[in-house]
């Protein structure tokens, strides 16, 4: 099956039309047009997959990740616009440069092929990444989670109807029916048919596709990020950006899991967040701090932070507390246990915030301010397929033009080696 899959893969990227060609630039019209004529066949699909999922026992939080609803479509639909006016300056080649006295060098933009997505259980991500490296020359293999099998069938169908109405072929975009490891694995061994592999999920998921693949791979980590809290934060300041960056989307991988709080400053700034919780949030308190004094009935309740909790996501509308002894302290927890996605600091101090940035490596790093703004279109940066945690190609939020390679246009007019002087 796999050796069909990709032979229909390639075929589609050879055939369609050049990177730029109007049939791109029709695309994310046609998939808004499609969605919203197919949305109803789109949440009945939706709607057995969020019960198959209740009936497995999975926790509310994750069923709600499954969960598409009519606030979707037009979120969607936004989506579609923005990389529709994004698109033609993403295309752009380089500025001409002089080469000798006649010859002349720009970038001319390039697919960077076949993309094989991996992702979990957002049927979201498959419209994005039926958008984003399509618009962008490439061919996209979509394999999401078994838990939106049915959503993801309902969605192929949205996007093949698209694809032809603008004018490209079918295969550009494959979103695979059998989510089985195996396939997977097999896939994974591709690198003669596969291009780019974009995993997107749990740092399990990511692991995985590193480990069992050589195919170059646009890493988006899993997101344990941290706020370090220094004694000289304005403390209604950071307890308002821990809350931000992590309530209203608890199990986003731009999400905060662990506040590292200088103890001097510790219980204060446990007062502050109780008192700004305006909704229901568990808080894991290191057993150095006292719990808050609560009054009548409160939105959060609280747990022991265990080091089990260091390193993992929670995947809930929860934050930990640590205790620690100043900057290095704080610098030393976030290197053995962070995840390089998005790290923060709340600190009055400027030289701690300047040497905070210094010693951190994230691929966002955000000074006195929410976590969440670490997101391409909430940065000006446009939309985007994920956000990557590598060193290498791209790093933060994957967005057009990270989806684009390109290559050295040396427009010779006649030039000879030896003539350059």
């Amino acid at each position: 099956m796999t050796d069909e899959l990709l032979r229909a893969s390639r075929l589609a990227y050879a055939t369609a039309p050049p990177v730029g060609d109007p049939a791109f630039l029709r695309y994310p019209d046609e998939l808004a047009r499609a969605l919203t004529e197919s949305w109803p066949m789109v949440l009945e699909a939706n709607s057995r997959d969020v019960q198959a999922a209740q009936e497995r026992g999975l926790p509310p939080v994750l069923v709600d990740r499954i969960r598409l609803g009519e606030a979707h479509l037009p979120q969607l639909r936004a989506l579609t616009r923005s990389v529709a006016e994004e698109l033609p300056e993403a295309l752009k080649p380089g500025p001409a440069t002089p080469v000798g006295r006649t010859a002349s060098l720009r970038k001319v933009p390039k697919p960077l092929g076949v993309a094989l997505m991996v992702y979990e259980a957002r049927p979201t991500v498959t419209v994005e990444g039926a958008l984003l490296p399509v618009v962008t020359g490439n061919a996209a293999i979509l394999r999401g989670g078994k838990e939106i099998a049915a959503t993801n069938a309902a969605l192929s169908t949205v996007v093949d109807k698209a694809l032809a109405a603008a004018g490209l072929p079918i295969g550009m975009v494959t979103t695979l029916d059998d989510p089985s490891r195996a396939v997977l694995r097999e896939l994974l061994g591709r690198g003669d048919a596969i291009d780019v592999l974009i995993p997107r999920g749990s740092p399990s998921l990511i692991d995985y596709c590193r480990t069992a693949s050589s195919i170059p791979v646009i890493a988006s980590g899993g997101g344990v990020n941290h706020l370090y809290v220094h004694e000289s934060a304005d403390l209604a300041l950071a307890a308002a950006a821990a809350l931000d960056s992590k309530l209203a989307e608890p199990t986003a991988c731009n999400t905060l899991e662990l506040v590292l709080v200088d103890e001097p400053v510790a219980a204060q700034f446990v007062a502050a967040l109780a008192d700004a919780a305006e909704e229901e949030v568990t808080f894991k308190l290191d057993e150095r701090i006292a719990a808050p004094a609560s009054t009548g009935e409160v939105p959060w309740r609280i747990e022991p932070l265990a080091e089990h909790d260091f390193g993992r996501e929670f995947l809930a509308p929860a934050i930990g507390v640590r205790v620690v002894d100043g900057l290095a302290d704080a610098v030393e927890h976030i290197g053995r246990f962070g995840s390089m996605h998005t790290e923060g600091v709340v600190a009055g101090d400027e030289r701690i915030a300047d040497e905070f940035v210094k010693q951190v490596d994230a691929a966002a790093i955000v000074v006195n301010g929410s976590l969440r703004l670490h997101d391409g279109p909430t940065l000006g940066l446009g939309a985007e397929v994920s956000i990557s945690t590598g060193r290498l190609h791209v790093r933060g939020p994957v967005t057009l033009r990270s989806l684009l390679t390109y290559t050295w246009l040396v427009a010779a007019n006649g030039t000879l080696r030896s003539t350059v002087r």
